[in-house]
C-alpha cells in the first residue's frame, strides 16, 4: 500500500484475479497488462505514454479485436462543450431513441439502424452511463506505427486519460466490453471466430 493508496499495479493484480484473467509483467519499458477473455476475444487492458515535448500524458485503453462481417463503425463519448461545438460544425450526432442517454451522449456512426440495435441493449447503456469519462469506439486499426490489421478484422477500442486504479470501474468496463461484443454478434456485425491478432 503506497502513500496514495493501492498501486496500479495492485488493482490490475485483483482484478485479474476477479475475472479470471492474466495479468502480464512486460517489465519496465513493456509496462503490465491484463488480458481477459470474453468467448474467443481477447480484451486487453493496458496504459500508454504520449510525450509532448516537457510533458507527457497517460492514458488508459482497453481493447478487443473481432472479425467486423459487415463494417459497421462508431463512436461514443459524453457531451460538453467541445462535442456541442462539433455538433455547430457539422459533425452529425445520431440520436438511437432513449432521450437522457441521447442528451448525455454523443453517438456517431456509419449506420443508425445497427446504432440504434446496439444502444438498445439496456446493460450497455446503464454500464456506459456508470462511466464517468467514456470514449468507446470501433477503430479499423492501430494508425500508422503498429501493426495493421488484417482485413476485415477491427477492434473495439476505449480510452480515458489518466490512469484507472479503481477496481469497480475496471470491472464494469470488462462487462461493458463483453456486452457490446456479445451484441454485435447477436446483430450479425461482429463473428464469434477468434479474429487471429496479437495486440
Amino acid at each position: 500500500m503506497g502513500l496514495f493508496g493501492p498501486s496500479k499495479r495492485e488493482i490490475w493484480q485483483q482484478l485479474a484475479e476477479e475475472i479470471q484473467a492474466n495479468y502480464v509483467n512486460n517489465g519496465f519499458w513493456g509496462g503490465d497488462r491484463v488480458e481477459a477473455h470474453v468467448d474467443n476475444w481477447v480484451v486487453v487492458l493496458d496504459t500508454y505514454t504520449v510525450s509532448t515535448g516537457k510533458s507527457s500524458m497517460t492514458y488508459t485503453r482497453m481493447r478487443a479485436p473481432f472479425v467486423n462481417l459487415d463494417n459497421f463503425y462508431f463512436k461514443i463519448y459524453r457531451s460538453g462543450i467541445f462535442s456541442d461545438l462539433g455538433k455547430m460544425l457539422g459533425m452529425e450526432d445520431i440520436n438511437v431513441g432513449y432521450e437522457e442517454f441521447d442528451e448525455d451522449f454523443i453517438i456517431k456512426g456509419n449506420s443508425e439502424e445497427k446504432l440504434r440495435q446496439l444502444f438498445a441493449n439496456e446493460s450497455i447503456r446503464a454500464l456506459i452511463q456508470d462511466q464517468p469519462q467514456i470514449s468507446l469506439e470501433i477503430k479499423d486499426d492501430e494508425g500508422f506505427f503498429k501493426a495493421h490489421f488484417p482485413d476485415g478484422v477491427d477492434e473495439l477500442y476505449f480510452q480515458v486519460t489518466g490512469v484507472i486504479k479503481n477496481i469497480d470501474r475496471l470491472k464494469e468496463l470488462y462487462e461493458l466490453f463483453a456486452e457490446v461484443l456479445k451484441q454485435l454478434c447477436s446483430m450479425g456485425s461482429a463473428s464469434t471466430e477468434e479474429p487471429g491478432v496479437e495486440i
